[in-house]
């Protein structure tokens, strides 16, 4: 025990005076007194835990507070200390960070009948509270974690599995999200060992089975690199990496691949002293290897939203395999390695946050907000994995502001990103210029422009619309304020813990400029049986506005009266029926064709094809192929698509495609067509 102590001590006072570290001497005795005689289930010492946990800290720059938090951070939990003990020794910082600590790992539940997903959602919402409030209690817990998670073995099988599968749905997406990668990488590895045993032991085996090999071709290539760098005078030095196992394992499954097809299971990272040397370095990359396209990705520009920054490309090594490399200056790898830690300092005992600091806690803060809406326990989960996701898209505000959005985001939920009132009133959406449905799933890189209108209000439909967490809370508040949801008692809630609800900050007024849509733009939008540009009048009985499923009727004599299709004043009215016409809003309404396209013999080329049309958002559905006597092969795809000038698109995009001899559009037997002539 003695021997980790000092092994603390020697981490902190790289960076602490020995008169800091006082505190974590008195935090040492304090807790190996209160812990005097108990064991864990390794038979060791329980102090040696709590010595870990602070260790955990240490390693990724924590201050002698924190640390000394970590190695009292069960003694309220698990021996006789009092809160106002702690607190007469401590004072109520480090009382109010194991207090924090406390609430996540004590709660109960006294109804034995609740569920491990409403238990389970409970946690989520008490380490989001736990953060809003001091992010240094959630930071605790993930070294908790961790060192919890290294002596799984100890426990029996179920509640292995139980803390192994909530690892890897909590802690590590929680670590990633606080860009803590070196604590991700370990949770997903060690929850990956228990969760699936064989599939570990099978991929490190094969890593083990080849390291030799790749270790002697990773420093040959680190050699040669550096003097690259050197005579293209980039100061920078080179660092090759294996990726860890749970990563392999993913890129497998993913890509459908044995482990001898996953090329880049190692990666060269080159560390410069500047930004600059990032992009002098990119260039001395792409000058000896050739870029692979579509695998550069620059989040110096574009930054994650966890604070992460480098430039990642992948290039075609000298032995025809691909090459990944990482690029990031000496700042941005102690970001990437401690995450939020890295921007956490403190002078005089008070918090002194960068700016970057301050807006991701902004986002954490937000996050309890978002979430306390999902009643259900899996509407929860579901919420918290999208918005804790791995991945995610970038795009655009049409004044160049990057928003992140996770992958399946719709213009609604970049409405609501931007403010809820913006996502109230959102009529519609333009996508690099042309307008698209609100159920257009966002691609990296899209320009968004967001239309409102002060009659527009949230619809019930529009709960199935969006993914993020944010969206689906702020419409269903909304659709409750207008009476158009129940009230619901949340099966989540604890009277406990509702008193550590962090206070919301005042509201403010939505961004400028959003469109605002006038009339006469309301009437633009309108498409007869696919026709725009005709005379149109919205029903005042009704009133629809984008989003609302619309019908017209053609009138005497105002033309085209437009009415929403559950207009109750439309259907009990006498009508027509050869007056009614087919009406939709522009980017909305749906309908299928057929294309003929025509290739030359080449392989690969369906996958050609799909990838070409995957950018345009559309839906397949059907595919058909046959080979004909020529030897010319020929696909019919049937898509869903919501209008001519769409079609015509990707027309134009397959026929770009390598081999691609000629590209056809079925016609439909018989169309609608509008005669104004005809309706007297």
């Amino acid at each position: 025990m003695r021997s980790q102590f000092l092994k603390l001590k020697k981490q902190l006072r790289r960076s602490f005076t020995d008169a800091e570290l006082e505190v974590v001497r008195t935090a040492y005795r304090v807790a190996g007194e209160a812990h005097h005689g108990q064991t864990r289930l390794s038979g060791e010492p329980y102090i040696m835990h709590s010595l870990s946990v602070a260790q955990n800290l240490a390693a990724l720059g924590l201050d002698p507070v924190t640390c000394a938090a970590g190695l009292l951070h069960d003694v309220l939990e698990d021996t006789s200390v009092t809160q106002a003990e702690l607190q007469s020794q401590f004072g109520e910082e480090i009382t109010l960070l194991v207090d924090g600590v406390t609430k996540i790992s004590s709660f109960s539940f006294p109804d034995p009948n609740v569920t491990h997903e409403i238990k389970q959602a409970q946690n989520i919402r008490k380490m989001l509270v736990a953060t809003a409030k001091d992010v240094r209690v959630i930071l605790i817990k993930l070294a908790d974690r961790l060192h919890n998670i290294r002596t799984l073995e100890y426990l029996r099988k179920d509640k292995r599995i139980r803390i192994a599968r909530e690892t890897l749905d909590i802690y590590a997406p929680m670590a990633h999200r606080l860009g803590i990668s070196q604590w991700k990488w370990e949770l997903e590895d060690h929850a990956f060992h228990h969760l699936r045993p064989d599939d570990y032991r099978a991929i490190a085996r094969q890593v083990a089975m080849r390291r030799r090999t790749r270790e002697a071709q990773l420093v040959e290539v680190i050699q040669f690199l550096e003097k690259r760098l050197a005579e293209a005078e980039v100061t920078a030095h080179v660092i090759g990496r294996p990726k860890h196992l749970y990563g392999i394992y993913q890129k497998m499954v993913q890509q459908g691949k044995d482990f001898h097809e996953v090329m880049d299971i190692q990666a060269i990272r080159i560390i410069s002293q500047t930004e600059a040397g990032c992009y002098n370095a990119l260039g001395a990359v792409h000058s000896l290897w050739t870029p692979i396209p579509g695998r550069l990705k620059d989040y110096i520009a574009m930054p994650k939203l966890n604070m992460y920054q480098a430039i990642h490309t992948t290039v075609m090594g000298d032995n025809a395999r691909p090459l990944e490399i990482q690029i990031r200056s000496e700042e941005m790898d102690k970001t990437a390695r401690e995450g939020i830690a890295a921007h956490w300092h403190y002078k005089e005992g008070e918090a002194n946050k960068d700016k970057k600091l301050d807006t991701h806690l902004d986002w954490l803060r937000q996050m309890y907000g978002w979430l306390k809406d999902a009643h259900a326990p899996e509407e929860l989960m579901d919420s918290m994995r999208r918005d804790f996701g791995m991945s995610h898209i970038y795009v655009f505000s049409p004044k160049g502001e990057v928003k992140e959005l996770p992958p399946g985001a719709t213009p609604l939920d970049f409405a609501y990103l931007i403010h809820s009132d913006v996502g109230h009133q959102c009529m519609g959406a333009r996508v690099n210029g042309r307008m698209v449905p609100l159920r257009y799933h966002l691609q990296m890189g899209d320009v968004v422009e967001v239309l409102t209108s002060r009659n527009q209000t949230p619809h019930l439909d529009w709960v199935d619309i969006v993914v993020t967490g944010r969206a689906r809370t702020r419409i269903r508040q909304r659709l409750r304020d207008l009476g158009m949801l129940p009230t619901v008692d949340d099966p989540v809630h604890h009277p406990d813990y509702e008193g550590d609800v962090p206070k919301t900050r005042p509201r403010s007024a939505p961004p400028r400029p959003i469109r605002e849509v006038d009339e006469a733009t309301r009437q633009n939008l309108v498409r007869i049986e696919g026709d725009k540009g005709l005379e149109v009048q919205f029903a005042k009985c009704c009133n629809p506005m984008p989003g609302h499923p619309l019908i017209g009727y053609i009138t005497k004599k105002t033309g085209i009266s437009v009415h929403r299709a559950d207009c109750k004043s439309f259907a009990k009215s006498a009508r027509d029926g050869d007056r009614i016409v087919e009406a939709n809003w522009e980017g909305e309404g749906l309908f299928e064709t057929t294309l003929h396209v025509e290739i030359g013999q080449r392989p690969n080329v369906l996958a050609d094809l799909t990838n070409a049309l995957r950018p345009t958002n559309i839906d397949i559905l059907r595919a058909e192929y046959q080979v004909g006597e020529d030897g010319f092969g020929y696909f019919d795809f049937t898509i869903e698509t919501s209008s001519h000038g769409a079609v015509n698109r990707i027309m134009r995009t397959l026929e770009a495609v390598t081999g691609v001899v000629a590209v056809a559009r079925e016609k439909k037997k018989t169309e609608p067509s509008l005669n104004l002539a005809e309706a007297g």
